[in-house]
């Protein structure tokens, strides 16, 4: 089942500063990548290598968070374009999330994932068949 991915655990995946969610986003990763089911968006992917890059102390090279861009286009990143975009309009006015996270939401449906893996939105919430798990809160065994 295809499971799309939000920044955060990306990003927590590579910062070693919080051992645990390290630990626990690297393990989602692996699995992840072992089964092929990981799925995110080019915006994921922007959000991605700004924070790695800008907001991370010590920040990544950006050799380094380019390399990680390039593996991870692999997993076929969303483009939002302009029916997308009518179904983040759709989920930001029937859920009430932003902008920002309504285009994560949309570019989850578009992706045709069940699960998106972020910890940003209410645990278990479900967007029109697409349910919000926090990698924290939940077991990589908690996936099919």
């Amino acid at each position: 089942m295809p499971v799309f991915v939000d920044t955060n655990v990306l990003v927590y995946s590579r910062d070693t500063a919080d051992a645990a969610k390290h630990a626990t986003a690297s393990a989602w990763m692996r699995r992840l990548w072992e089964t092929g089911d990981g799925r995110l968006s080019i915006q994921v992917l922007q959000e991605y290598y700004v924070t790695t890059t800008r907001k991370l102390r010590p920040g990544l090279p950006k050799d380094v968070a380019r390399a990680d861009v390039d593996d991870l286009v692999a997993w076929r990143p969303v483009v939002i374009d302009a029916d997308g975009l009518q179904v983040a309009w759709s989920v930001e006015d029937r859920f009430g999330l932003s902008f920002w996270d309504s285009l994560i939401v949309a570019a989850a449906h578009v992706a045709a994932c069940e699960v998106l893996l972020t910890e940003d939105l209410q645990h278990e919430a479900d967007f029109d068949g697409v349910r919000a798990l926090d990698p924290f809160r939940s077991s990589v065994d908690d996936v099919p």
